[in-house]
This record gives C-alpha cells, structure tokens and sequence, in this order.
C-alpha cells in the first residue's frame, strides 16, 4: 500500500516524472474545460437549451476533482499540511459550490474559482522565476497590511464625515435623502468613480465634490506607493548577502568579498 502512495504521490504531487508532468497537463485542461462550460452556461439561451448538458458536465467534473481532492489528502505524508494549504483550500473551494448548489440555487457558478488552479503551470513547466516574483509580491503586501490599514481607517472617519456634511448641504430634495447614501456617494466620488446617480445641485455642494474629486487622486496613489516602497525594500534586502568568511555585505555582482577577497560561492547568494 505504501509503494502505491508513494508512486501516486510523485505522479500527482511531482512533475519530475513523464506520468507526473502528464497528469498535471490534463488536470490543466480539465479545469480550462470545466471553467469554459460554466461561463457558456451562464447564457440563457444555451442554457435553456443544452439544460441536460450542462448539468451532467457539470457533476461529471464537479466528482472527478472531488475524487482528486481526497486522493491527494491520502498520499500525503502530512494531510493536513495539504488540507490548509493555500492550493489545498483553493482546490477544495472549488469543489463546494456545486454541492451548495443542492440548498442555494445558482451558486454552482462559484465554480470558476477553479481558475485560481490554473497558477500550477508554474510548477508544471519550471517557471520558478516567475513563482518567486508573485511570492516577492506577497511578502511586500503583508509588509504594507498594516500601513494600509491605518491608511483605510483614516479614509473611512473621511467619508463618513464628507457624508455627514453633504447630507446637512444638499439635503433629501437632492437625493441625499439620509447620511448612508451620502456616505456612498462620497466613496464613489473619492475613488473617482462617479456613477453620477446622485450629484449634487446647490454651488456649495458642488465645491464641496470638486475638492473631494481632486483629493481622490492622491488618495489612490497612496497604497500605491506603500506598497511600491515595500516591493523596493524587499529587492535591496534579496541583493544584499554577507560573504561566509568574513560576515561582510556583499551584492549579486559581486565575484570575489570586497573585504577579505575570498571568491564567493553559491551558497552566498
């Protein structure tokens, strides 16, 4: 029983082998099928028609991922490193809506988080660089989170007061009929979207949103730049090492230690 674990666990896990890299291929292409034909099912009229069809397309797809899912958590040395892993939840998540699909009707479309699966092609065909360039990505934003965080909060004491102020300014004659709706057109106005189903009609509320429109450009590019700061910070650390002789900084062009002239190996960088 073990020897079959181990083969199906370097067939479904690795791609160091020809089975292995097939497996994961037609994985792929199940998963571009299955997304393909819940996006066609959301047209009516091919729905209406093709009815039986993609309900069964659906279930076949829905059970042979399932069965996919609870074969890799039993070929795991640890299933649980697996089961709360962030492929492992995706892959799950993509599974659950179907079954949810028998008590809420019209979530089985939660089905194209099955897209998020597609990012095992990095894996499948080595593109290693690639994979470090998103983890990178990711350790900047978990820098930022809590900048951000202070930074949300403060926009959102800022809407809530403009909203406030508008409401008292224009009033419910002018469609700002209470300080929630208010505060939704001061979102709108403040990230420059505009929908422009409330605006204001009074020359002091129009004051008001020209400021507020003008302030929203700023406000944009502030998380912008925490995390651009974040993603920069990263870089230098990555480029910056210490020789092993010595313990001096070192850099990726560096050939030989600046201080001590030891020729630097791989292991330093």
């Amino acid at each position: 029983m073990n020897s079959v674990k181990n083969k199906l666990y370097r067939i479904i896990f690795g791609t160091d082998t020809k089975m292995g890299r097939l497996f994961d291929i037609i994985l792929l292409w199940a998963i571009l099928l299955s997304i393909t034909i819940v996006i066609f099912e959301s047209l009516k009229s091919l729905r209406t028609e093709y009815t039986a069809f993609f309900v069964y397309s659906e279930w076949a797809f829905t059970i042979l991922f399932t069965i996919e899912y609870f074969t890799r958590i039993w070929i795991s040395p640890k299933p649980s490193k697996y089961i709360f892993s962030a492929l492992g939840i995706v892959d799950l998540l993509s599974i659950i809506p179907t079954y949810i699909s028998l008590i809420l009707t019209g979530t089985h479309f939660l089905i194209v988080i099955r897209a998020v699966r597609l990012l095992r092609v990095f894996r499948i065909f080595k593109l290693n660089y690639f994979m470090s360039q998103g983890e990178h990505i990711i350790l900047a934003l978990k820098a930022s989170f809590r900048k951000i965080g202070v930074f949300m909060f403060a926009i959102l004491n800022i809407v809530v007061i403009i909203g406030a102020i508008m409401y008292v300014v224009e009033g419910e004659a002018n469609g700002f009929d209470s300080i929630p709706r208010s505060i939704y057109w001061a979102i709108v106005t403040i990230t420059t979207v505009g929908y422009g189903d409330i605006s204001p009609q009074t020359p002091l509320g129009q004051f008001i949103s020209s400021i507020i429109m003008i302030v929203g450009y700023a406000i944009i590019a502030i998380p912008t730049g925490i995390v651009s700061a974040e993603i920069a910070k990263h870089n230098y650390k990555r480029e910056e090492k210490e020789c092993e002789n010595c313990g001096s900084e070192l850099n990726s062009k560096n050939i030989f230690c600046p201080n001590c002239g030891k020729k630097l190996t791989q292991n330093n960088y």
